[in-house]
This record gives C-alpha cells, structure tokens and sequence, in this order.
C-alpha cells in the first residue's frame, strides 16, 4: 500500500479528513521549505504538496505566482526540489510528498531521468497542472511502473466523460478545483461544489480533495464537510512571503507560517 493510500485510509478509520498544504519549493530558500515542511507535519499536515518553480505558472493567482518568482530568483531548480525531498525522507519516511507543477522543467529532464530520481528521492505522486490524461500516457506509464501515483485536476467545467476518464488515470487521490479560475481566487458557490462532488463519487473511490479558494478556517470546514480532504495553498504562501530571507532556527516565524493549518486542523476535526 502506497504512503498516500496508507494515509488516506487511516484519515478514514479516525473519522478525519485529509489536510494537505502547499509549499513553493524554495521559497524563499531551500532551508526555509524543509524547515516548514517539518514543522506542517508538527502541526497536523497528512500530505505535503510541493510546487516545482516554473517560469510560466499559467493555472497560478499573483500569491503564488509571487512565491514561484522568490524560488526561481533563489535558483531553485527541478534537481533541487527532489534533492529536498531526499532531504525530508531523512527524518520523516511517513508523510505523503506530492510534486505539484508544470510539464515543461519535466520534459527537459527526460521522463525517465525524471521518474528514476523522484523514485530514489521518495517522492509518492505527481500532479502536472497542463498534461491532460490523452496526452499522458507516457509519463503516466513510467510513474504507474515506479509505484508514483498520478494526480489529475477536475474543474467545475470538466464533463461527465471527461471526469470518468480522468478518474480512470488517476490514483492516490482525485483534485478537485472548486472554481472557475487561477489559485487564490474568492471560493462562493458551495452549492455546486457540492453537486460535482456528488457525481464525481459515482466516478470513483479514490480521496478526493478540494483546492483552490481555501482562504480560511470557515472555507475549510465548508469545503471538509464535502470532500476528504482540503489543500491549502494562497493562504500559506502569503504567510511564507512574510518571512525573512534566510532560515532562522527560532520558532516564531515558522509558527506564523503555518497557523492557518492550524486553524484548519482544528476546524476540520470537529467536524462530525
């Protein structure tokens, strides 16, 4: 059983739901993520979604688009963000590790190369924002084989076949974007939320996990009580931009950071 399916099923025995954040990887620095990452899991994260830097990140409101521009002006590279994760695997082999990003730094490393290295990094799944299922088949044969679950995106725009397709791909947990627009974008519209997550369960079993327009506790709980799980992304990184530049090994900054899962945590928990 995969890190994520593990993880998932034991959320589902407690009655939980899965809290899963989103870090830019290195922003603002290397040291900083690593030291997040850990303190997240401290603080109730089940899974870690990592974002690869990319210099086009056309899906992505101006929060984040701001936090990719911090780690590619620190030279955060896609070697560098699985060099952190085989850094996190050092002393937490545990948490789920999602990479979250685009297809174009994947290509330029090869799909193999790719593949081989977040396989020995420890990587659980992948999620790339701009490769439809029908052009996947390549890349998704290649982590399937090497046990990496592949995560596709289902918006509120997706048709019935189109979202039966995508869930036939998919494995580890299904995402669901709950509105029509980029990341950080105001979530309202809860009722139809509610409907296409309804039909997507008639699709499959897998998790499935709301992101996009989770700002608060209130959204959280609003968006837990429909799906398994929320992920937390704008909200984080607007608190991450507040940090200083370099990594302090003092406990305030990181606190700040990372309240709002906090917060979320505690909301999601109570809810019956």
């Amino acid at each position: 059983m995969s890190r994520i399916a593990r993880t998932a099923e034991r959320a589902t025995r407690q009655g939980d739901k899965l809290l899963i954040p989103y870090l830019v990887a290195g922003d603002p620095n290397l040291s900083s993520t690593l030291q997040l990452m850990h303190e997240l899991v401290v603080r109730g994260a089940d899974i870690i979604e990592l974002g690869i830097p990319f210099s086009d990140p056309s899906s992505d409101g101006p929060v984040i688009q701001r936090g990719v521009e911090r780690a590619l002006a620190a030279g955060t590279s896609l070697q560098d963000v699985l060099k952190l994760v085989t850094a996190f695997r050092q002393q937490d082999n545990d948490t789920p590790i999602v990479l979250m990003g685009y297809l174009n730094p994947i290509e330029i490393m090869g799909y193999a190369h790719f593949v081989g290295a977040a396989k020995s990094a420890g990587v659980d799944g992948v999620l790339i924002v701009d490769m439809p299922p029908a052009e996947s088949a390549p890349l998704h044969a290649q982590l399937q084989a090497a046990g990496i679950d592949t995560i596709y995106l289902v918006a509120p725009t997706t048709g019935l076949q189109r979202a039966t397709d995508i869930s036939a791909y998919s494995s580890g947990y299904l995402y669901y974007v709950s509105l029509k627009g980029v990341t950080g974008a105001a979530l309202t519209d809860y009722d139809s939320v509610r409907e296409n997550i309804r039909a997507l369960r008639g699709l499959t079993d897998l998790p499935i996990v709301i992101g996009f327009g989770i700002k608060d506790a209130e959204s959280a709980r609003a968006m837990g009580e429909l799906a398994d799980g929320v992920v937390i992304g704008s909200a984080l990184v607007s608190k991450i931009a507040e940090l200083p530049g370099t990594p302090r090994q003092e406990g305030p900054e990181l606190q700040r950071c990372s309240a709002i899962i906090g917060v979320a945590r505690e909301v999601l928990n109570n809810l019956k």
